[in-house]
């Protein structure tokens, strides 16, 4: 039988990781079947137990998101350093003693994506992320490790981007405050807010973007979302969705799960492609 792969989420049977670690599996020889798990709101601990008790002493992992990546890390009996920070987990696996065990890949996800994929420079450079829920969290370190001059947490409520910076100080410049108290200009600006899903869009101070700025939205979809919109006003150099950042983070977890790192170009491709169908 195959080893057994899921990602759970509530809704979940929108999702593309299924066609994304298929495809994985498929370039890397690996044998394996990934599903989509809908756990119930108030079942998601036990849907996760359930299903690690099925795969006995096979290799096994999930993926969780929305809206179950904190109560994964708060179940899950050993974190990595970087998911203990995140607060979150969206990769879950167990350990050689059988003990489950969580990660976070979306930081590295998003740096991969912006680095090897799109060619983009964080070392010096000045970045704007717009809000501090926890997928803003969830990316703080991976960007602070790449030496960005100066990275600034944006949100609606400022106490809480401002508690944020305090938490990943030690990392590296790191400022938190309201949208209104944005000063100075930016090379890159990232959307980690839900605005887009909602067709809406932060509150930004005119100029705030660098001449040839790049706008980067962790949210995709099959249209562009407000936000690049946004960036296209702004004459951005540089306008990108979230779609590379949904495949990296998925690789990040095939390499946790199978020791093997997949090529993602082509998936990146594939999905995209299924979006515009």
């Amino acid at each position: 039988m195959s080893d057994q792969y899921a990602v759970v989420g509530n809704p979940i049977s929108h999702s593309k990781s299924p066609l994304i670690h298929r495809m994985f599996a498929q370039q890397t020889g690996q044998d394996l079947e990934y599903q989509t798990l809908e756990a119930p709101l108030d079942g998601f601990e036990q849907a996760i137990l359930t299903f690690f008790a099925q795969q006995a002493d096979q290799p096994a992992g999930l993926n969780i998101t929305v809206p179950f990546k904190q109560q994964a890390w708060e179940m899950a009996a050993q974190l990595s350093g970087r998911a203990q920070r995140a607060g979150a987990v969206n990769t879950l696996y167990r350990d050689e003693s059988g003990q489950i065990c969580g990660d976070t890949t979306d930081g590295v996800g998003l740096v991969r994506d912006l680095l090897d994929n799109q060619g983009a420079t964080l070392k010096d450079a000045r970045v704007l992320i717009l809000g501090a829920g926890g997928a803003v969290r969830g990316v703080l370190e991976p960007i602070l490790e790449q030496s960005p001059a100066l990275l600034v947490v944006a949100n609606r409520t400022a106490s809480k981007a401002e508690q944020l910076a305090q938490d990943f100080a030690e990392f590296g410049e790191l400022r938190g405050c309201g949208f209104a108290e944005v000063e100075g200009q930016f090379d890159l600006i990232i959307n980690g807010t839900s605005a887009s899903l909602q067709g809406e869009l932060p509150p930004l101070p005119a100029g705030v973007l660098k001449p040839g700025g790049w706008c980067y939205d962790m949210m995709y979809g099959a249209e562009p979302t407000p936000f690049m919109v946004w960036g296209e006003q702004q004459e951005a150099g540089r306008v990108i969705d979230g779609l590379g950042m949904l495949v990296e983070q998925a690789a990040e977890s095939f390499r946790i799960w199978r020791g093997v790192r997949p090529q993602s170009a082509a998936v990146i491709d594939a999905v995209r492609a299924q979006l515009g169908s």
